[in-house]
């Protein structure tokens, strides 16, 4: 199954992103938006890992996960890969303590590569959002001209997911765990 590990900002924060790209999708043809229920933020791409790995993998992850704490983040900016010349994804950024966000993603992929998952990704963490895409490079300088100054409400990463790609004609994405941050309280508990 191919994984990857990702924050998901509540409903209220995609709430705002998707109201500021919502003018702009019709002028923009060259890229695809990705469906909003896709958006999420990864902190670590597992790529395929076979099922018996998965009981492992989840206690390390959950090991790691325990250890960080909660951050507050807001979704702010925007980007692309390679670059907003010649972007072939158009992302928002994240506002807040990347720092600790990337210490956060490191330890995720120690656990991940302790418990058998090979990791096919080992570029430095770029925290984002992707939320359109492209075939071919896109120059996207006057969409991220009228976007630079975006700036959502803060909110609260309490949890890391691990979640389950299915590719297809359309690509589904599905959680299959969360693991509280340390400092967390779950309702319930």
């Amino acid at each position: 199954m191919r994984l990857f590990v990702a924050l998901l900002p509540p409903p209220e924060s995609l709430d705002e992103i998707d109201a500021a790209l919502g003018p702009h999708r019709d002028r923009w043809p060259g890229l695809r938006w990705l469906p909003r229920d896709n958006w999420h933020v990864t902190l670590a791409f597992l790529g395929e890992v076979p099922e018996t790995v998965l009981p492992g993998l989840s206690v390390r992850l959950s090991r790691a996960a325990s250890r960080r704490e909660s951050m507050t983040f807001s979704l702010a900016g925007v980007g692309a890969f390679p670059s907003v010349r010649r972007s072939r994804v158009f992302w928002c950024g994240l506002a807040g303590p990347k720092d600790t966000l990337a210490g956060l993603a490191r330890s995720l992929q120690a656990g991940a590569r302790r418990a058998g998952a090979e990791q096919t990704d080992d570029k430095p963490l770029r925290p984002h959002l992707s939320v359109a895409r492209s075939r071919e490079e896109v120059d996207v300088r006057p969409l991220a001209e009228e976007l630079a100054s975006f700036a959502g409400t803060p909110w609260r990463a309490a949890e890391v997911h691990l979640v389950r790609s299915h590719l297809g004609a359309r690509v589904r994405y599905e959680t299959i765990a969360t693991w509280p941050l340390a400092g967390t309280v779950r309702p319930g508990e």
